[in-house]
């Protein structure tokens, strides 16, 4: 079954429907919400081969620490800001490599304040 799958990741590269890039998932970005001060930021972490590399996150470069393991805070404000309304990933490219990272569940949808929350017990 494995083999299977193999085959068809590399045929689908072959005919540029997927991108041998994205197909690696060890290179794929991480990311998590975490505290900064008083706001929330998004931390993105990865992996680039060379370390004066860019990292982009949708097409703005961003400030990241460390040499070949990089991590980066970015404000959820400025995250916001740089994306679509709603969106649930952003595009963030490393070395000209393009990764398509999925947004933590919510993280750019509207703040509504909940009036009341009903808890039933079935």
């Amino acid at each position: 079954m494995s083999r299977l799958l193999v085959s068809a990741a590399l045929a689908l590269a072959a005919l540029g429907i997927v991108s041998p890039v994205q197909a690696q998932p060890g290179h794929a970005p991480k990311l998590r919400v975490v505290e900064c001060g008083a706001e929330s930021c998004l931390r993105i972490t990865g992996h680039r081969d060379d370390s004066a590399a860019p990292v982009l996150l949708n097409g703005h470069e961003i400030a990241v620490n460390g040499r070949h393991r990089w991590t980066a805070r970015v404000p959820v404000a400025k995250v916001r800001h740089w994306s679509a309304p709603y969106a649930r990933s952003i595009q963030l490219s490393v070395a000209n490599e393009e990764h398509s990272a999925q947004l933590p569940i919510g993280l750019l949808g509207t703040r509504g304040d909940l009036a009341m929350l009903v808890v039933s017990v079935k």
